[in-house]
């Protein structure tokens, strides 16, 4: 654990940002990629997007792992597993 605080999240280019300060993942229309560009991330106090050279996917998989660490909660008991008291699906 980090202490409370969240983890970077690695976008490319050598950029980083807080996992908490993720708030907009957008793909790149196939138009506008090219080297390397793949996904626009929308920070919290950046007025402009920044250009990702990975997929929104990745990006947030890694957020998402931060944050979760960052709060304590076991991996895998996000909101794709089974409620509590419910069956797993068949």
């Amino acid at each position: 654990m980090t202490g409370g605080y969240p983890r970077m999240v690695a976008l490319g280019y050598g950029k980083f940002v807080r996992a908490d300060r993720i708030f907009a993942v957008v793909p790149l229309p196939a138009g506008e990629r090219g080297d390397g560009r793949r996904t626009y991330v929308h920070v919290e106090g950046i007025i402009e997007p920044l250009v990702a050279s990975r997929s929104e996917r990745a990006i947030l998989a890694d957020a998402e792992a931060a944050l979760t660490d960052a709060a304590g909660i076991p991996r895998g008991s996000g909101s794709r597993g089974a409620r509590e008291g419910e069956a797993p699906p068949p």
